[in-house]
């Protein structure tokens, strides 16, 4: 499926250069792959639930859809998700000069 998932991204032009740092024995390794080859089926995931979260879905029942059986393991999610639900109330607030 994977394979698929990054074929599909290839046709629809997802080629931005994204640069991977790691550390190998010690040592900082960049590699930079086109944005295709990095998109998975868990980066698809990953995105539906902080959609989810961030259009007002609970967490509990994020949570059942995915299989996530503790709230430490959602922790990030809900932060990322609080974080754009005050991003977009600004956006707001400068719209209407408040």
């Amino acid at each position: 499926m994977n394979k698929y998932i990054k074929d599909l991204c290839e046709l629809c032009g997802f080629n931005t250069p994204i640069t991977k740092v790691c550390y190998r024995a010690g040592a900082r390794v960049e590699e930079t792959f086109p944005k295709y080859e990095l998109v998975g089926t868990h980066a698809g995931r990953r995105t539906f639930i902080c959609f989810a979260l961030s259009s007002g879905v609970p967490p509990q029942i994020v949570m059942k859809w995915t299989g996530h059986s503790d709230y430490k393991a959602m922790r990030p999610y809900i932060d990322i998700a609080e974080k754009t639900k005050a991003d977009a109330m600004k956006l707001i607030e400068n719209a209407w000069g408040m």
